[in-house]
């Protein structure tokens, strides 16, 4: 079913004692602004968890495979697209409209290039580029964080110590936001609505089935929906964004949701409803 509305949405979660997106390039220490202090999330590390509760509540679900994981090379599944719709593989210089039709069979049957698009030119049976509907920006933390680097002892010896180091972060809320196309969803990738109503759920549950010692405690506190009347939409989104404010408290040091106030202006401009999914 094609979409008849485009939405914009803010996400706002948490982190105690953990490390949320550990920055390879600063010894896996959790990503900071280091001229602000502000901790940011990519929008990596969110669309790979949501790809990871869709798999593991949809696996086996024809049309809700993912791409984008760590199983076989992308070529392979690129050559099986060409396969499944009997179009010549290995060949050099694509026919135009064998690429479309791997294309089309990339998006019916992968969620994740339906919601975030792919690049998918490589190798010998390219199936072009595909924009995704759904975009989501880095989350960034409301206030500077504190990234506390813990000395661990272990029991298992990797050299001559038995020392280890581990990076978290006592207390940090983080806020994203993200939107969905209709316009771009109905033209390229054909995104339901049905998959959006996933997408809701995948992002209201993606912290659930990840938990490890690394990341800590991290839970979702709110999902804000701003659901237009339209396909193009009523309003800019950062006008909507703006409904949403977030503050720490005075005097206190955040160590936890109770240290902040989260103010919503439920007065929307014309054509758009707010939905509190969470």
């Amino acid at each position: 079913m094609a979409l008849n509305n485009r939405y914009d949405f803010v996400m706002i979660f948490d982190v105690e004692n953990g490390n949320p997106n550990g920055d390879p390039d600063a010894g896996n220490a959790p990503r900071m602004d280091v001229e602000s202090g502000l901790g940011y999330v990519t929008d990596v590390c969110l669309k790979r968890k949501i790809r990871n509760y869709v798999e593991l509540v949809k696996e086996g679900v024809p049309g809700y495979n993912i791409l984008i994981k760590p199983d076989k090379p992308l070529n392979e599944k690129f050559a099986e697209a060409y396969r499944t719709e009997n179009l010549e593989t290995g060949k050099k210089g694509k026919n135009v409209d064998d690429v479309k039709k791997a294309r089309e069979y990339i998006c019916k049957n992968y969620f994740d290039v339906r919601a975030f698009g792919a690049v998918m030119s490589t190798g010998d049976d390219p199936c072009g580029i595909v924009r995704g509907p759904v975009q989501i920006n880095f989350a960034r933390s409301i206030s500077p964080i504190n990234a506390l680097d813990i000395t661990i002892t272990r029991q298992a010896k990797t050299g001559d110590t038995e020392m280890g180091r581990k990076s978290i972060i006592p207390y940090a809320l983080y806020r994203a936001e993200g939107y969905v196309s209709a316009a771009l969803a109905n033209k390229s990738t054909g995104l339901t609505e049905e998959d959006v109503e996933l997408l809701w759920t995948s992002i209201i549950n993606m912290f659930e089935n990840d938990h490890s010692a690394a990341r800590g405690k991290m839970c979702m506190r709110k999902l804000y929906v701003f659901k237009h009347d339209n396909v193009l939409g009523s309003c800019p989104s950062h006008i909507l964004f703006d409904k949403i404010t977030i503050q720490e408290k005075e005097g206190r040091i955040p160590r936890s949701l109770e240290d902040y106030v989260i103010q919503v202006d439920n007065n929307m401009p014309q054509g758009v409803e707010m939905i509190e999914k969470l």
